[in-house]
């Protein structure tokens, strides 16, 4: 097996493929994809409505992590479902194309970070994109139509996706076409990663060439080397740079060199804990886990933010709707075979089909809140199967100011780390998830909704100190951890403006983990655009790469 390589990029993640896929496009370098899990090769991957049985459940494509209690929340642990083999997250989530407000990343300019202003993140948004409605042409201002993301409207709209957005609309909130167009506010349809009814992954988009059962999993680039099965355990530094990293394979460790970079994009929870499990990271917490000090960055595991959300749930006897009954499975058995032909019906859809973005109050700069309609119950994450038919309608707080952090449960790289999002633990947040909670049973008790009946699944309350209890009960992650290798320039930063971990050489982080604060929407759509961004970076930015000399490894 070769063991030496231009490029490591560990994590094969949506901006992990997006980068991987880019840097061996660009040039003759030997990059190899390092990935703990599989590959994507499988139907409930390329199935949309798959992520029902891969969600809910650890297994090979869901790491399954579970937060340490949360205070705010009544002492429960959240759940946090985390994508595990090629294409990570890309390939179990709901497939929602947002990028969130232009403000965003102008923020994250004007507090140290240059060159990622809104102005700066437009054209990789559009490099990546192949947007159905300008699909091969390149002079749309705002979206790509040539890129390698496919992004589609609903193939087979459910119509109770369409009540609710009518609902919506009865209640005051004005209708939006295109939630990544020139406004964002009001309710409209989600534009989904999906293409001709299959999902469209980033595994599929960066690294197969499109192709969702290229077993080579490299497009047919013989210098991209896709590992999977491989399970980084620690990046060797000789010095103060990172030169290669040790990796558990086939049932032994070994050494993978890389002569130029060693590039993180293990995720949220994965980047930070793979830089602390190698020395980079609060001392006095690695001295704790009995980490030798390779450089001490308070920073590193710390601001973790999530959109902290909770549902409302509608019991409707509709088989339109997903659910457990006779009706219901004799309904899904023709379905399926109707996908198995056609890639249509209901298979092809994301469950949360429509959505909002609205304001908690008047006279705020930005929506602040974001509205997911489901059309199934979802309960618990869909862990907790319901008899019978029904929808619900999700609302996440868009600008937390919740802060939480990621710790070492242990330096061994295949134990889960310790997440404690602290949701709540700002009193605002509370306050948000209470207008929203009161935005939405305003929309469902609209006629639209309103005239199929619908009984609770359970008491909400209609009073503060019940709506308090009920989000208490049942609030958790709607899926978008962010923040814990920190872009910018200041003392508790991770990373900076080039994506450069400070104090060491030889080592970036590229993914979700780098993002300053949470953008208003969903995330893997600015995951992938950091993907693409940190290839121009590498390949583009001015400095002087030094090739490590090919001597034995210093651990």
């Amino acid at each position: 097996m070769e063991t030496t390589f231009d490029y490591l990029v560990v994590g094969a993640g949506s901006a992990g493929c997006a980068l991987a896929g880019r840097l061996a496009d660009s040039g003759s370098d030997s990059i190899a994809l390092l990935e703990a899990g599989g590959h994507d090769h499988h139907v409930l991957v390329r199935t949309p409505a798959g992520l029902a049985a891969m969600l809910p459940r650890a297994g090979a494509r869901n790491y399954a992590f579970q937060t340490v209690p949360q205070p705010a929340l009544g002492g429960r642990r959240g759940f946090q479902p985390r994508g595990r083999g090629l294409g990570g997250c890309s390939s179990i989530n709901a497939m929602i194309y947002t990028r969130g407000r232009p403000a965003d990343y102008d923020g994250w300019a004007a507090h140290g970070c240059d060159g990622w202003a809104w102005d700066d993140v437009l054209p990789y948004f559009r490099r990546a994109e192949c947007n159905e409605r300008v699909a091969g042409h390149d002079d749309d201002p705002l979206h790509g139509g040539t890129g390698p993301l496919h992004v589609s409207d609903l193939r087979s709209p459910n119509p109770f996706a369409q009540h609710f957005i009518d609902a919506a609309q009865h209640a005051g909130i004005v209708r939006n076409d295109d939630f990544n167009g020139e406004e964002q506010e009001g309710v409209g349809w989600y534009q989904l990663t999906q293409h001709d009814g299959e999902r469209w992954n980033a595994a599929r988009a960066y690294l197969h060439g499109g192709n969702a059962r290229d077993r080579r999993c490299n497009g047919g680039r013989s210098h991209l080397h896709v590992m999977t099965g491989t399970q980084v355990l620690r990046i060797v530094f000789e010095r103060r740079r990172a030169v290669g990293v040790v990796a558990w394979r086939d049932g032994v460790e070994v050494v993978l060199r890389a002569r130029r970079e060693v590039i993180v994009s293990a995720g949220a929870f994965g980047s930070p804990q793979l830089l602390m499990a190698s020395g980079v990271g609060p001392a006095a917490h690695l001295r704790e886990q009995g980490v030798a000090v390779v450089h001490d960055l308070a920073g590193v595991g710390q601001n973790l933010q999530d959109h902290v959300d909770i549902a409302v749930h509608r019991r409707v006897a509709s088989p339109e709707l997903f659910g457990v009954s006779l009706a219901g499975v004799r309904r899904l058995i023709g379905e399926t075979l109707r996908y198995r032909r056609e890639r249509d019906g209901m298979m092809t859809s994301n469950f949360a089909e429509a959505g909002a973005f609205v304001r908690s109050q008047p006279g705020l700069p930005e929506p602040d809140l974001q509205l997911h309609f489901v059309v199934g119950m979802a309960d618990d994450h869909m862990r907790r199967l319901r008899m019978g038919h029904g929808y619900s309608c999700h609302v996440c707080l868009l600008r937390p100011r919740s802060r939480g952090e990621v710790r070492l449960a242990s330096p061994d790289m295949r134990e889960a780390p310790l997440i404690d999002p602290r949701y709540l633990s700002d009193p605002q947040d509370m306050d948000g998830l209470l207008a929203g909670l009161d935005i939405v049973r305003d929309i469902l008790a609209q006629p639209p909704l309103a005239v199929f009946g619908g009984r609770p699944l359970r008491a909400e309350g209609r009073d503060e100190a019940e709506a308090r209890a009920l989000i208490r009960q049942h609030a958790d992650t709607i899926y978008h951890p962010v923040g814990t290798c920190r872009m910018g320039m200041d003392a508790l930063a991770v990373v900076d403006p080039q994506l450069r971990v400070r104090g060491v050489e030889g080592l970036r982080v590229v993914d979700a983990s780098i993002m300053p604060t949470l953008i208003g929407g969903n995330t893997n759509a600015p995951a992938i655009m950091i993907g693409e961004r940190a290839h121009d970076l590498i390949r583009f930015a001015p400095h002087v790469t030094l090739r490590i000399r090919e001597t034995a490894v210093v651990e």
